[in-house]
């Protein structure tokens, strides 16, 4: 085995190791902020995209790259922050819908709440594996991005034809892929290939928002009480 590939587990992370990570963890509490708000915001608010789910599903990518583009280009000022921020409200309202649909359920607010617990759960365990191996994931990155499109590809597919068993196909893909992109975005901090905490908060906020997303969409599916 390669040996810049698995680092000593007595070695210590770097000052600059921890101060990215740091606040990579401060950042992503503060986005939690105006995703709940846009959340809330959402509920009542989404007409359009409960009328028009194609286009409106496309116009959000289009919209979301974009401004993931923007926070690249701005990840060393404030700019950087207030276009996160913003961006993780529109993915908050755009999580209206979704939770419309969990609430009409009885046990919908207890889904939802299961839903966020094992998303922070698969943070905690992908950021414990990353920083205690200290074992360099980046070689999965390239990987990850084509499984990512793969998964895009098959849910724009799956809005045509609405076949439920693919559906839960996707959520479950979906969930693994970006569960494994936290491991690789937080390593790449551990061993400093990421050293913007910017862009290190975007690329894990990306991963919550889908595992969340697949998460709920999986327990409506086998533990939704509709009656």
């Amino acid at each position: 085995m390669q040996p810049d590939i698995i680092r000593s587990h007595s070695v210590p992370l770097g000052a600059e190791q921890q101060k990215v990570l740091r606040s990579t963890y401060m950042m992503l509490a503060l986005t939690m902020v105006p995703t709940f708000i846009g959340a809330m915001v959402g509920l009542s608010t989404t007409g359009f995209i409960m009328r028009h789910p194609i286009m409106s599903s496309l116009i959000m990518i289009a919209a979301i790259v974009g401004i993931q583009f923007a926070i690249a280009k701005n990840r060393n000022n404030g700019l950087g922050v207030a276009l996160l921020l913003g961006m993780t409200f529109i993915l908050g309202w755009w999580l209206g819908p979704l939770l419309n649909v969990a609430l009409s359920l009885r046990n919908g607010p207890q889904l939802i709440g299961v839903a966020a617990l094992g998303t922070g759960g698969i943070l905690v365990a992908m950021s414990l594996i990353a920083t205690t191996t200290k074992r360099d994931f980046s070689f999965m990155g390239k990987a990850l991005f084509v499984g990512m499109i793969v998964a895009f590809l098959l849910m724009l597919a799956n809005m045509f034809f609405q076949i439920p068993v693919l559906a839960m196909a996707i959520s479950a893909m979906i969930i693994v892929i970006f569960s494994l992109f936290i491991l690789h975005d937080v390593s790449r901090i551990v061993n400093g290939g990421e050293t913007n905490y910017i862009m290190a908060a975007t690329g894990v906020y990306i991963s919550l928002y889908n595992i969340f997303v697949s998460l709920l969409h999986l327990l409506m599916a086998f533990a939704g009480n509709r009656d």
